[in-house]
């Protein structure tokens, strides 16, 4: 049994209709198949790159990152209500950070510069660390904290513009900032409980995003004509 602060027993509201969990589980079945596609995608070629075993662990480490948190989300919001859904809600969000900090991961080893952006990295890690630890072994607590901290996370690499994001190509720099948005302007319907398909269109966003950033790492590989 999870407890609130107040050490009263935790409870999921999943009040959607059919049509709306079916709706979501398109979206999401979806995301599946494209993120294992994208994923095997992104590691070949990778590795036929002339690239360096840490930058493509890291390339590795974010696409099993991406895989995991479109596959347990999948999960999480299609299992029906019950004490398992609370244990997966745990996972659903720390994924979250988790999906952040490996999303930075690449972008810092392919294009980053300078000690700027390895602090940032190390800040990213540390702070998606604790956000993991407390989706973990606290769950249900500090929700709503916990959305400002993605978006700070997520937009934190304006602090080390110069060494991370002003390197990227101009099409890589336009995926990075429009996931950024897609991902900001989400929040608005994964806050507002009473729109219909709220869910199902919140997730959209998160697909659409996770596939501009995914677009971002995609076209800061080192072209193929460039193989060793």
């Amino acid at each position: 049994m999870f407890l609130d602060t107040d050490g009263r027993p935790l409870t999921l509201t999943w009040h959607y209709t059919r049509r709306e969990i079916m709706a979501d589980g398109v979206i999401h079945c979806l995301g599946v198949a494209l993120g294992l596609t994208g994923a095997v995608a992104l590691v070949v070629t990778a590795a036929m790159t002339h690239l360096g075993w840490e930058a493509r662990a890291s390339v590795a480490i974010y696409a099993a990152a991406m895989v995991s948190m479109l596959a347990v989300s999948a999960i999480y919001n299609l299992h029906p209500v019950s004490p398992r859904k609370w244990l997966l809600r745990r996972a659903d969000h720390a994924l979250i950070y988790l999906m952040i900090a490996a999303t930075y991961t690449p972008l810092v080893a392919l294009v980053g510069t300078g000690p700027m952006a390895a602090a940032l990295l190390a800040f990213i890690w540390i702070v998606a660390g604790i956000g993991i630890a407390v989706k973990l072994f606290l769950p249900g607590r500090f929700d709503r904290l916990s959305i400002g901290l993605y978006l700070l996370l997520g937009w934190s690499g304006i602090f080390a513009y110069e060494s991370v994001i002003a390197a990227l190509q101009p099409t890589a720099l336009w995926l990075l900032a429009l996931g950024g948005v897609l991902y900001s302007v989400g929040v608005v319907f994964h806050v507002w409980r009473t729109l219909p398909f709220q869910n199902a269109i919140w997730h959209g966003f998160v697909l659409v995003a996770t596939a501009c950033h995914y677009g971002t790492i995609y076209a800061s590989l080192p072209s193929l004509t460039g193989a060793a």
